[in-house]
C-alpha cells in the first residue's frame, strides 16, 4: 500500500506543478525514488502522464478564454490582453518546437494556456509536451542514479 500512496503523492504533485498553480514536482519525484516509495520506473510513468495532464488542463483554460470563457473568470485572473496577444505572437513564431519546453518554470504553463488560445490540435499539444516533460523526469531519474 505505501508504493500506491507514494503514486498518488507524486500524481497530484505533477499534476498540481504543471496547472497554472505555483508547485514544483521536481522534489517529490526525487525523494520519493531516493525513499523508495514505489518502482522507479512506475514513478516516472505517473510524473510524466500526471504533469501532461495538468498541461491538458491549461490547454482547456486556453481554449474556454478564447470561446467566451474569458468574462466568467475573476478580474484578477484573465489575462492582461496585450500580454495574451504578445505571448501568441511569440507561439506563433516559434510554434510546435517550443510545447517540448512546457516542462520549464515560470513560461512553460502559459505557454500551454497560450496554445489553447490559439486551438493548437490537442493531440499533437499532448504529444509534444509529454515528450518534453517526461525528458525531465528522465533526466532527473538518471541524476539520482548517477549520484546513488
Amino acid at each position: 500500500m505505501e508504493a500506491l500512496s507514494a503514486l498518488a503523492a507524486m500524481a497530484g504533485a505533477a499534476f498540481v506543478a504543471a496547472s497554472i498553480l505555483p508547485a514544483q514536482s521536481e522534489a517529490v519525484f526525487v525523494g520519493l525514488l531516493a525513499a523508495r516509495s514505489a518502482e522507479p520506473l512506475a514513478l516516472f510513468v505517473v510524473a510524466s502522464l500526471a504533469n501532461t495532464a495538468g498541461s491538458v488542463l491549461n490547454w482547456w483554460i486556453g481554449r474556454l478564454i478564447t470561446q467566451g470563457g474569458l468574462e466568467r473568470l475573476p478580474a484578477r485572473l484573465r489575462p492582461d490582453p496585450a500580454k495574451l496577444g504578445r505571448a501568441q505572437a511569440w507561439f506563433g513564431r516559434f510554434g510546435w518546437p517550443s510545447l517540448l519546453l512546457a516542462w520549464l518554470p515560470i513560461v512553460g504553463d502559459p505557454l500551454t494556456v497560450v496554445a489553447g488560445t490559439m486551438n493548437y490540435p490537442l493531440g499533437r499539444f499532448t504529444l509534444l509536451v509529454f515528450i518534453g516533460k517526461a525528458a525531465r523526469y528522465a533526466a532527473l531519474w538518471a541524476g539520482w542514479v548517477a549520484a546513488s
